[in-house]
């Protein structure tokens, strides 16, 4: 007799993969931590030791779709298994860093290790709600962002009280430990859910697409261009936040908000990480209910609308940091909206190795971002702001009169299997 889940089993499954991933976020938005502090000991100079940041971010994405590979294949637990072994090995390597080329070792191991744990965690969530994948998709993202939110204030205090290398060894062995024990527990679902259609706003497919099948379809090529854009932008807003708020001159500036009162900038970076940890369940629970594209169409307009708003009156300090948190709240989406309608399009069982292919837009936009360095430069951050508003704008338009109807041909010619050429259809 095939082996049933208890109705449990999926919540279960999802909450390990948000405690996963809540610790591997430090290793992303915790470096800004420590690159001072090892410039202080080594004096190898911010651009050299941020190059280790560069190393990190591109290992971590390019190599999902290969991790993702064995966990459609293998199952979850070995490839968190060897998400957190490597976790704890990078940040240890780290702590005895007294070259650039260890330190490099470590981001390229480090990345490894996010890599296998962020896109495991998201492709296994997809799996366990066919029907919630943007619920799913968005709980289990928004674990990296309160991952960021719990630990860099504990990781702050022991840089400044124990030095950075304590703070690296422990918190790396510690990090990898939790995450080690929990791969455990991770599993598949024994059976695949079958899909039924409830709405035409939701429109999902009853067959499983290789990524190999995936790949030679417009629709994937065209989700992932809107994925560069969308991301490409926040990725220059992120990187480029402290620059702005100086060049504002806001960034001093005391701001009282909520009873609280902490410089703009201080407070608007705080906020961007509690509205980006929030916004990408919300908006994943919103597109399972209206629609993936209605969805994007919204968001996408939302975050041009923000930056429109910020170039505008981003030198009113309440401005700034509202409208910072906005444009972020907005932003995160990506990380739900994008593996949901991936896995509406192509299916469950693939569902990991697919979003993983998709998720190297994430890479592919961050190489993207020192072009907003140039283009500030040389003209002003007006021209950053005009171009990010300009991919919003034209992925927003994208999302509704190409995305969705292209997305609507493709589910409708699987029920005529000779308009999709000689790719065979396989059965849920």
């Amino acid at each position: 007799m095939e082996r049933q889940d208890s109705p449990s089993a999926k919540w279960w499954q999802l909450a390990f993969g948000v405690i996963c991933m809540a610790m591997i976020a430090n290793l992303q938005y915790g470096w800004t931590l420590f690159v001072d502090p090892i410039d202080q000991r080594y004096h190898w100079g911010r651009a050299a030791i941020q190059l280790a940041f560069t190393l990190f971010v591109a290992t971590e994405t390019w190599l999902v779709p290969v991790e993702a590979w064995f966990v459609d294949r293998y199952g979850p637990k070995i490839v968190v298994a060897f998400g957190g072994v490597m976790i704890a090995l990078a940040w240890t390597i780290n702590a005895y860093a007294d070259s650039l080329a260890m330190l490099y070792l470590g981001a390229v191991i480090a990345g490894i290790g996010a890599g296998s744990v962020y896109g495991t965690c998201v492709g296994n969530a997809l799996k366990w709600f066919p029907h919630r994948r943007g619920l799913a998709a968005g709980a289990t993202a928004a674990g990296f962002g309160a991952g960021a939110a719990i630990t860099v204030v504990p990781i702050a205090r022991m840089i400044a009280s124990s030095g950075y290398q304590d703070a690296f060894l422990y918190f790396g062995i510690g990090q990898g430990a939790v995450v080690l024990a929990l791969a455990f527990l991770l599993r598949k679902p024994s059976t695949n859910a079958p899909v039924q259609r409830k709405s035409t706003r939701l429109p999902q497919t009853k067959v499983d697409r290789s990524p190999r099948e995936a790949v030679r379809t417009p629709v994937f090529w065209v989700m992932y261009a809107m994925f560069v854009m969308v991301a490409s932008g926040g990725l220059m807003a992120a990187a480029q936040i402290a620059p702005i708020a100086h060049d504002f001159q806001v960034a001093g500036v005391p701001v009282s908000l909520f009873g609280l009162q902490m410089a703009a900038l201080t407070l608007a970076i705080s906020l961007d990480r509690i509205f980006d940890g929030f916004g990408r369940p919300f908006f994943g629970y919103v597109s399972d209910n209206i629609g993936r594209e209605n969805t994007m169409f919204i968001a996408f307009s939302t975050a041009a609308l923000a930056v429109i708003v910020l170039l505008t009156y981003g030198h009113i300090p309440m401005v700034f940091v509202l409208a910072t948190a906005v444009y972020f709240g907005v932003f995160g989406e990506i990380y739900s909206l994008f593996p949901a309608t991936c896995g509406d399009t192509f299916g469950s069982k693939y569902a990991a190795s697919n979003a993983g292919l998709l998720y190297t837009a994430k890479g592919t936009a961050a190489f993207l971002v020192p072009f907003a360095s140039i283009l500030s430069a040389a003209y002003g951050w007006s021209a950053v702001f005009t171009l990010i508003i300009v991919l919003n704008v034209t992925a927003a338009a994208m999302a509704m009169f190409v995305l969705r109807p292209m997305r609507a041909r493709y589910l409708a010619a699987e029920e005529h299997p000779a308009a999709l050429g000689a790719h065979p259809i396989r059965a849920a």
